[in-house]
Parts: C-alpha cells; structure tokens; sequence
C-alpha cells in the first residue's frame, strides 16, 4: 500500500537541538497525544492540539539552552516525566509542567547527551560520560574521542546495565561500570543511538545507529560480542542522521522506522519477510530535522510522523486526508471551520504587524538614545564542515534561524567550488590578489526568498594549509554578518580509518626531540582531520589514516621524544616534513629527522592513481567529440551510420557533461600529484628536477602508463 501523508505545520518555537523533541503518551490507542518540546531559550513547552488550535498545557521561563528532552518514570508504566538537560543541571516536570527534580552535577562542562531508565541516569559531556543512580554517582568514564550520544540496553529485560557511547572516531563503545567492555567500528561517525521497536528488538539487545554521513544500521549487543545485523548505505547522497524512532505509520502491525536527517529529509523504512528495511516514504522539508517522533497529535483515530526542525517548528505529517469525501451538511461544517480558521489567521496577522511596529519604533528610540549600548541583533547559525569519503571533497553546511541574504566564502589557499545539486544559490566570483594579500578565493552566494540552508562543496589540495571564512548575513534589519572560520589542513583530504593495509611499501619519517607528548599531538591535530583535540590517555598512541582521493595510507605512531610515520605516498611524507619541522621551529624545538624511502612505493602510487587518471582523459576526450558528432548527426539525419561507440557518446552526452562540469580541475588536480609525487622522490635524494617537470607534462599529454613509470625510473 502507498503511504499518503499531509504537512500540517502546528507551532513555531525557538531554535532547536538534536532530540528536544517527545511526544507524551497516550491516554488510550489512537486518542490524541500531548507534545513537549525544549529551545535554545531555555524554555520547555507541552502543547496539544484543539479544532486545529495549539492548546498550551505549560510552558516553563527562558534559562540556559536545552541540550536534550528525555522521558521517564517508574519502569514498566507509562513514562510521562518530561527531564531536560540545560548546562549541567538536570531538570524534572511532571506532565502538567510542575517541577520536582533540579540536579546540579557540577560537570566541568555542558550536558550533550542523556539517557533516562527508571531511577537511572547516564549523562555525558563532550569527553566525560556518568551514570548516576538516584542522583549519587555510580560510574564514570573518560574517551578518548567527543561522545556523541548515549543510550542504555533495556534494563526491565536483561540482567545487566550496559551502556553504549556513539563516539566521533566511529566506534560504538559497550560499557560495563566504568571500563569499557568492547568497541564496535562502524562506518562513520555515529551521532544517534535508539533502541531497535523502542525495545531492543526480540532479544532486547538491538541497536540503532545513524552517522554523520547518512548511514543507517542495527546491530546486537551481546555480552560477549557484537553481531551485525544490516546496514543502509546513503546511496542518495543524503544528509546526516539526527534523529530516528519506531512506529507503526503504515499500519500493517509491524513498527516503521522513522528517519530525521540534517538536510531535511524525513524517510519511513518498512521492513521486508527478511527483516532488511525498505525505503517506503520520504518528504523533504527546508530545513534540519532535530526530532522526530511517531503518534497521534492533530486528530482522534489519524496516526502522524511529529517532527522538530532547526528553527523550531514543530510540524506533522499525517495521514488524515486534506479534501475529506463528505455530504451536504458536512460540507457546510466544514467550510464553516475554514471561515472560522481564516478569521483567526487574520486577527493574527493584525496582531503581529502591530507588534512588528511597536518594536520597530522601540528599537529607533533606543538607537537613538545617547546612553543606546550596539544594538545589533543576535542570531543563530548551525555550521557542519565534513569531509566525503565518496568525493573527497569537504561539505560545507550553513543553516540560519532566519532567512539567509548572502554568504561571502574567503579562502587564503587554492581551493575549487564544486556544484551541488540542492543549491539555488547565485554565486558570484571577484577577483583575487593572491600575491599581496593571500586571497584565493572570494565568492559570494546570493540566495533566494526564505532560503534558511545553504551546502557548498569545495576540493582543497594537499600540502596547502590555511583558512576558509563565511561571512553569513541574514535577512534581518538592522544589517548584520556572522563570520565562521574553517581551518584547510596541510593532509585535509585524509580520513581516520580502523585498519590498513600493512603489506604496501611504506616510507618512513622518523622525529625524535625534546618534545611532550601533548606537543607531538598538537602538531598531528595541525596536520591531519578527526583528531581529538585533547591527547589520549596512555603514553603512546597509534592513529590510521586512508587519502580520500588516492587511497594511499598512513600510520601515525607517536609518545613523548618520538614519532614515526609511515605512508606508501612519498608526497604525504613530504608533506608532514615540511609542516613538522616549521612547526617545531616556531616553538623553539630542535628536531632530529630521519626518513627511509621505498622505491618500490612510487611505482604503487602511481598504479593507484593510473585509473583515475585514464578514466578523466577519456571523460574529456569524449566531451570534446560530443560538438562535431552532434553536427554530424544534424548534416547526415540519424546516427546509424557511426560506430557503436561514438553512437554511445551521443547517447549519454548530457551525462558526460555534466559529470565533466562537476569535476573542474580533475585532470589538472592528477596531473599536480604526479609532479609532486615526481619532485619529492628526488627531493628526498638531494636532487633537483624542477627543470625535468616540463618532459613530464609532455609524457602525460599523451598518458601511458609503462612510460610514465619508465621516465620515473630514469630521471
């Protein structure tokens, strides 16, 4: 059966964060439920809804930002005490908005993730997880990477309390007290966790997962090990995963899963005779998706997915039908209600253009005034800076409360802007005195009405390190600008990995020196992506590494005096040279360098590269045929007369095209790693060939591989 739902947009409150969201249970099957939802104001409001009205239950006075929204109670009755987490205080309602819980952990930092089960509470902050019993403290934990989110395996039916940590180096960690108990690797950074039907599944050890990259996976939690259930790869190129949940919107008996992602994305999976979910419903809504809840709102008797965006709507798709069938008398019923709800509409529009007046003729008086303090309106911007393993390009993600005027991008290194599909955006480029003032790169975005999210895509290239600046102005008077700064990495296009290839030739570039082991990690943090910023527990650490873009790998070993690392790509080795000892210089270090070159790694290189490179001369070698094929096919009147693969081109010519407008540089790109590649193998023998660069740009214009890895050979 296909699944129909309608929008239907309930109340606006202010910005929201991930999981703030819940919907309070119902008094019987299908009857309407109450909604409570918690802003970056501080306040925690519960509303349900009347003849198509948002009625207020509570609503609680602004105070810190509310980082999560949980419900509790009494296990196995229904869980209907609304806990909040703003800062590092826990906050507890009943459900009519009366307080009864304030619990101050003094946590050296603000909440980000909360799990309540029973009189159990596990809490983390950026590093630091607790679990509190009855609000004494009972265990506690250190990671090593940011904890994301937290959950709990249900403890009314299983004999242990286990609980996991999403953490940013892609690994799930199993808890036992206060020792980890095993880490699982999943395939991006994990930034929600839910139990599988809101349970944990048939054995009650089911988990969800989402990633930052879209992807989407369930996986059993044993005592002893975990099983791998499925996995849904983001195969649409979709938006990250903020929030999921259970419920059964088709009707079939069986729960859905329902999907929340950052790029506004709403999904339902159903699942098959196989247990494997299929994509059923997806609706795209302007702006990220922070919760999302499965129940009954609007109307007795009408299931509907409940959403929260960003900038704090809370809105409903349902399945109750818009044009409803009808007779006379309840056609006339309802145009009634339609009269009725117009007229309101209308004496709140008049409100709120008086109110718009009022404050507007405030704000001039207080602007005015000789004691006025800057009155520039504060406003809040969502920022998320990712690399694609796909594309190896970074993602850059602005998301406003308000709708965006222009976004100025300034770079002080040579990146390109690739197109993106969602973009309407109108973007302008000025030129740039790169000699004078180190600018790159200025492009301004003009973007249309209502616009409240922007996604950029730009290509850095390796060994070139600086900053990327946005200037983000919405449309709010007076003129205001936000400026957000991302820093270019010298190994940008690098990812954090689990394991690598220990068989490949690997070069080696040895450190040793008087140095911390708090230094040497500040200068990989410099260097590389996905690195903790504060150093791990231990005296030695080792971290993996693969090249988005080439594959190659490396491995960073490193404690105090001493770090090595070890890459298959000379040009990585290269690299890390030259930033490490400058680096090491500025603080006033003396290093000690020491480097082992495998010969045989620049013939591997170059074999990884040899497929990227073949497929982009003849991806542009087929696009330079498409003009004089197409006026062959004019003059002669069919195509029957080609050969079969110049028929090919034709056929696929807007295809060709346009994957050849979203590669710019491509070619040029390969071509700079073969003569960096080609510098440092003989920089690192005392050897100059900058003059030689020339021969191997004329040995790549007509590209064979044997020839190229001849010339290498003999230079």
């Amino acid at each position: 059966m296909d699944l129909n739902l309608n929008r239907a947009d309930y109340l606006q409150v202010g910005v929201t964060s991930q999981k703030t969201m819940k919907l309070l249970p119902a008094s019987r099957r299908r009857a309407t439920q109450k909604v409570v939802v918690g802003d970056h104001d501080g306040v925690v409001m519960c509303f349900g809804m009347k003849k198509g009205e948002a009625v207020t239950v509570f609503k609680t006075l602004p105070g810190q930002k509310i980082a999560r929204l949980e419900l509790g109670g009494v296990l196995n009755t229904p869980q209907e005490k609304v806990f909040v987490a703003a800062g590092s205080e826990i906050r507890g309602f009943t459900k009519r908005g009366k307080q009864f819980l304030s619990f101050e952990t003094n946590l050296t930092e603000s909440i980000k993730a909360m799990h309540i089960s029973g009189s159990d509470l596990f809490l983390s902050a950026s590093y630091i997880y607790n679990h509190y019993c009855d609000c004494k403290d009972q265990h506690y934990y250190l990671s090593g990477d940011k904890i994301n989110d937290i959950i709990c395996l249900p403890v009314e039916r299983l004999p242990r309390i286990t609980p996991v940590l999403a953490c940013q180096d892609r690994v799930l960690r199993v808890l036992q007290g206060s020792d980890v108990m095993y880490e699982i690797e999943v395939p991006g950074p994990p930034t929600v966790l839910a139990l599988h039907n809101g349970n944990g599944g048939d054995s009650g050890e089911d988990l969800m997962f989402g990633t930052s990259d879209g992807k989407l996976g369930l996986i059993q939690i044993t005592t002893s090990k975990p099983i791998h259930k499925w996995e849904i790869r983001n195969e649409k190129k979709r938006g990250g995963i903020l929030c999921v949940d259970n419920f059964d919107i088709v009707g079939d008996g069986v729960k859905d899963l329902l999907v929340g992602r950052d790029d506004g994305m709403v999904e339902v999976y159903s699942f098959d005779n196989a247990n494997e979910p299929v994509l059923r419903f997806d609706q795209a809504l302007s702006e990220s998706v922070t919760s999302i809840q499965g129940g009954c709102v609007g109307k007795d008797g009408y299931d509907e997915i409940v959403v929260s965006t960003y900038s704090g709507w809370v809105t409903g798709l349902t399945t109750e039908p818009i044009h409803k069938e009808s007779g006379p008398g309840e056609e006339l019923k309802i145009n009634q209600e339609m009269q009725n709800k117009i007229s309101s509409l209308r004496s709140e529009l008049e409100h709120l253009q008086l109110k718009v007046l009022q404050e507007r003729e405030k704000y001039q008086q207080s602007s005015q005034s000789s004691k006025a303090k800057s009155a520039v309106p504060s406003f809040s911007i969502n920022d998320k800076f990712t690399l694609n393993k796909d594309d190896a390009s970074y993602s850059l993600t602005l998301e406003v409360q308000t709708a965006i005027d222009n976004v100025l991008i300034q770079s002080d290194v040579p990146i390109d802007l690739l197109d993106v599909d969602k973009n309407s955006a109108v973007v302008s480029f000025s030129s740039c005195d790169s000699e004078s003032n180190d600018n790159f790169l200025l492009a301004t975005y003009r973007c249309q009405a209502n616009t409240t999210r922007l996604e950029l895509k730009i290509r850095s290239i390796e060994g070139q390190y600086g900053t990327l600046q946005a200037y983000v102005t919405p449309r709010i008077q007076p003129k205001t600008c936000q400026v957000r700064q991302y820093l270019i990495k010298p190994l940008s296009l690098h990812q954090r990995t689990h394991v690598i290839d220990h068989d490949r030739p690997m070069n080696t570039l040895t450190l040793t020196g008087q140095f911390s082991f708090a230094e040497v990690h500040s200068w990989v943090v410099f260097c590389l992506p996905e690195v903790p910023e504060k150093p791990p527990a231990g005296e030695c650490v080792t971290f993996y590494f693969q090249n988005t873009f080439l594959d190659t790998q490396l491995e960073s070993t490193y404690k105090k005096g001493e770090g090595i690392f070890k890459s298959d790509n000379i040009s990585t080795i290269s690299i890390l040279k030259d930033v490490l000892s400058k680096e090491a210089t500025k603080r006033k270090i003396n290093l000690n360098i020491s480097y082992e070159i495998n010969e045989v790694s620049v013939k591997h290189t170059l074999k990884l590269i040899h497929p990227k490179l073949e497929y982009q001369l003849l991806l542009a070698k087929k696009v330079q045929l498409i003009d004089a094929l197409k006026e062959l096919q004019v003059h002669e009147g069919n195509t029957n007369f080609l050969i079969p693969e110049y028929r090919c081109i034709l056929e696929e010519a807007d295809h060709l095209q346009e994957e050849y407008k979203k590669q710019p540089a491509h070619l040029e790109r390969l071509y700079g790693m073969i003569t960096d590649l080609f510098i440092d193998k003989f920089k690192f023998k005392g050897t100059n060939v900058k003059t030689k660069v020339p021969l191997l740009l004329e040995i790549l214009d007509s590209y064979d591989q044997n020839a190229l890895i001849a010339f290498f050979d003999a230079a």
